[in-house]
């Protein structure tokens, strides 16, 4: 696996091969002029979504994040913006009707207060969860709550200094992991281990009990910028995984 946390301008002509994943990462707060044209690109739906928020930020901010998620996959697929058709699993997962690409390009995408993350590859199931990074005082009583035994054997051996950055670390990769599942399996949070010591990489530990099983699966950290935190969750090993600034 090849990959450094390096945040890169893209090339102006993408080629995304077998083995590669692409990681884009853009800020939500953009000027009121790209927003406008970005909302061009939506769908009557998407439109409707935007409209539903309260905040005018919060409908902005959804607007940016799908007209740059839309605009992004036009890259790959040599499409408009606005002519990407997504398909909605029954758990909710969006993934690109089948005269889109989506035979073979695959997608997520997750955001966090004014930042986007959107993941894309060939082929394979793919999850990506982003978390701004601020104080969480109820941490061990969500671990308690949510996370298995093992996790929270390891969290309570860290020092409380440690304990808010472990959560998050936990927190992103278990969530990536889930929606890299997507429809295909529903899985609750306590039913499968990821590693969370800050000196160790980022591994699913075993599924169920089950560690053969996780080794299908990879697991990276990302840090997209000062206070966040962010994992990928792919199926397959053996990526080269590269990280793409938005710049519009």
């Amino acid at each position: 696996m090849i990959f450094a946390n390096k945040w890169e301008h893209p090339p102006p002509n993408l080629t995304l091969l077998n083995k590669d994943i692409h990681v884009w990462c853009a800020s939500l707060n953009q000027p009121i002029s790209y927003v406008q044209q970005l909302a061009q690109t939506l769908c009557a739906e998407e439109g409707i979504r935007a409209k539903r928020f309260y905040f005018e930020q919060d409908r902005q901010r959804f607007i940016v994040g799908r007209g740059i998620l839309r605009t992004i996959l036009g890259r790959y697929l040599g499409r408009e913006p606005s002519q990407i058709q997504f398909h909605y699993g029954p758990r909710g997962k969006p993934s690109l009707v089948p005269a889109c690409g989506g035979s073979w390009l695959r997608f997520n995408l997750s955001h966090s207060q004014e930042l986007a993350v959107y993941a894309v590859t060939r082929d394979r199931e793919i999850g990506i969860d982003i978390e701004y990074i601020r104080p969480m005082p109820e941490a061990a009583q969500l671990v308690a709550r949510f996370f298995s035994v093992q996790e929270n054997a390891m969290f309570r051996t860290l020092p409380p200094s440690q304990q808010q950055a472990a959560f998050f670390r936990c927190w992103t990769r278990k969530e990536a992991y889930i929606k890299a599942l997507g429809d295909g399996l529903a899985l609750s949070l306590d039913q499968f281990d990821v590693s969370l010591f800050s000196d160790e990489p980022a591994r699913l530990l075993g599924i169920k009990g089950d560690h053969t099983a996780a080794t299908r699966w990879f697991l990276q950290e990302l840090i997209p910028a000062p206070n966040y935190i962010a994992a990928l969750a792919v199926e397959g090993q053996g990526f080269c995984i590269q990280c793409w600034q938005w710049i519009e």
